[in-house]
């Protein structure tokens, strides 16, 4: 899914909202998101996952054209860790809620007008 079907999910869900109103909730979730990783913070949405940044040591390479050692350097890289609620719903085959077991710790989002 991209972001444009996002969005378009999430206004055909909620038409009570604009197109815009959503663009713009789903641009500050990203933009916040990528802040905190930026500065090296944890972000945990609980019963989907956690975004971390981790540290890749510097190693030597290959070059898979040419066989050739090249030196990689140090970096940082965004890692994602999926959380109990979206491993059990992808293990069911992607099943709604209406599917399948409540859970009363079920988190849910509804998105109400002003």
């Amino acid at each position: 899914m991209t972001r444009s079907e996002l969005i378009a999910e999430l206004v055909a869900a909620n038409p009570h909202l604009q197109g815009r109103d959503v663009e713009l909730i789903v641009s500050t979730v990203f933009d916040e998101i990528s802040g905190a990783l930026a500065r090296g913070e944890r972000v945990e949405l609980r019963g989907f996952g956690a975004f971390t940044v981790k540290k890749r040591d510097a190693r030597t390479g290959r070059n898979p054209r040419t066989g050739e050692s090249v030196s990689v350097e140090e970096k940082v890289v965004p890692f994602f860790k999926a959380g109990k609620e979206l491993r059990e719903r992808i293990n069911l085959g992607g099943q709604s809620r209406a599917h399948r077991p409540a859970r009363p710790s079920a988190a849910r989002l509804t998105l109400l007008p002003d």
